[in-house]
């Protein structure tokens, strides 16, 4: 009975190894899978990079290479049926080439969805790659803005949901400081229009002269802020102030987010 016993449990025992044997073998498997579907991955990112690059120079528009990531896993099986969930791009220091006084675009994050590109398109780097949605965001620091205004000592920040002005001016021999809040509008062709109607200055003589002077002030800081030539036919929908500046907000469809071979 004892040797019948041995016997049995050598065989349980060699298929508890082949069975770990199997589980470790897949488990590299998944890995090399894995591994090949980020490298697969890394290769149509630069590809989309180097075509988005072309892009952006073709729009006149400017900025640093741009940093691409393709959503969705796996991504062989995207590869496979020439759609993909998701392109994000991240494009640094955009202006326009031929704007000189447009403000720039820090950064201009792109979010592309349903985007269609061939194998061979990024092989070989001809044909379109197409996105059905583009959104873009992008912040305009207050520094740069108050730069364009050019009056010495105003600053700008966001107050209460509004862009909000602080600065000292002289009225009637006075050192004021005015305060108040601007009307922001999106206008045609890339211009956000800055009104600054509600001023006010603590201490301002009660006098219709003084009055004048500060409407003045604010006629002179309301001005059309022309934004950077956006690439992937982006339009501006949306500007509001945030506590890190102004936020910009522009969206596309159906447009290509490379160089048209």
């Amino acid at each position: 009975m004892a040797q019948d016993y041995v016997y049995q449990e050598r065989p349980r025992r060699r298929g508890r190894k082949v069975l770990v044997a199997l589980v470790v073998l897949l488990l590299v498997l998944v890995g090399l899978l894995v591994v090949a579907d980020r490298v697969a991955a890394g290769v149509a990112e630069r590809a989309i990079a180097d075509q988005v690059r072309q892009q952006v120079a073709r729009q006149d528009a400017q900025s640093s290479p741009p940093e691409v990531e393709v959503g969705g896993f796996p991504f062989l099986t995207q590869v496979l049926d020439g759609r993909y969930e998701r392109i994000t791009i991240r494009l640094r220091e955009v202006r326009g080439s031929v704007q000189g006084d447009a403000v720039s675009l820090p950064t201009l994050d792109v979010d592309a969805r349903n985007v269609q590109a061939s194998l061979d398109t990024l092989r070989s780097g001809r044909g379109d790659v197409i996105a059905e949605t583009v959104a873009g965001t992008g912040t305009i620091s207050y520094d740069s803005l108050a730069k364009l205004l050019d009056r010495p000592g105003l600053t700008l920040g966001e107050q209460g949901g509004k862009l909000a002005v602080t600065a000292p001016v002289d009225i009637l021999g006075q050192r004021l400081t005015v305060t108040g809040t601007a009307d922001i509008t999106v206008r045609e062709q890339g211009q956000v229009a800055l009104r600054f109607n509600d001023l006010n200055a603590e201490g301002l003589p009660n006098v219709p002269l003084a009055r004048t002077l500060l409407n003045n002030y604010a006629q002179g800081i309301s001005v059309d802020v022309p934004l950077p030539d956006l690439p992937f036919q982006l339009a501006v929908r949306e500007v509001r102030p945030l506590p890190e500046g102004l936020a910009v907000t522009a969206d596309a469809r159906n447009v290509p987010i490379n160089a048209v071979g």
